[in-house]
């Protein structure tokens, strides 16, 4: 069975379209590579994203591994700037309270939850354990998705995934979620 950490990326600077990290959301990064660093990581995926991708730039740099990008592993909307931030998060919260609701740019919470789930299974036949770097929306659609509204964290829909905390999986059985016990 494959042990998969699904890291939210780190802290973003603020503004629309592919934002890079932010000075805290670097050391946030690095923090997160030094705690998988003691996992033995086989291998480092990312979201196509630029605030995923500098997120797996340090993880794999820690462990010596190349960073695997995977468009599955994209979130389920991004703003881009083409409308404005109030239009963006009214289609964002129509999308979480009806997971099939389609966007205008992007894919529906259940899309997005069968898109990673997708991932994982991939990641069944490969040896773990892997880190993946992605995104909270869709890190909470794929947890909506395998396991239901009822069992998911009370404040999971209405926080969302913290900065850096890390869900972890063996194949698709949740072991943990939303853990950031490594950055204190």
């Amino acid at each position: 069975m494959t042990l998969i950490f699904l890291v939210q990326h780190a802290e973003a600077e603020p503004g629309p379209g592919d934002p890079g990290l932010t000075l805290a959301g670097r050391q946030q990064a690095g923090r997160t590579a030094q705690w998988l660093y003691g996992c033995g990581l086989n291998a480092v995926y990312s979201s196509p994203l630029r605030r995923s991708v500098e997120t797996a730039g340090h993880i794999a740099g820690a462990a010596g591994l190349s960073i695997r990008r995977d468009v599955r592993l994209r979130e389920r909307m991004n703003w881009d700037g083409g409308q404005t931030l109030e239009e963006f998060r009214t289609e964002w919260d129509r999308s979480t309270l009806d997971r099939d609701f389609v966007p205008g740019h992007g894919d529906s919470s259940r899309q997005a939850g069968q898109r990673l789930r997708s991932f994982l299974l991939d990641l069944a036949a490969e040896p773990g354990p892997v880190a993946a770097t992605s995104h909270g929306g869709v890190t909470t659609d794929l947890l909506r998705t395998l396991l239901g509204e009822a069992e998911l964290p009370p404040w999971l829909l209405d926080k969302g995934v913290p900065s850096c905390a890390i869900t972890t999986f063996r194949n698709l059985d949740v072991v943990e979620i939303a853990s950031v016990a490594h950055l204190a």
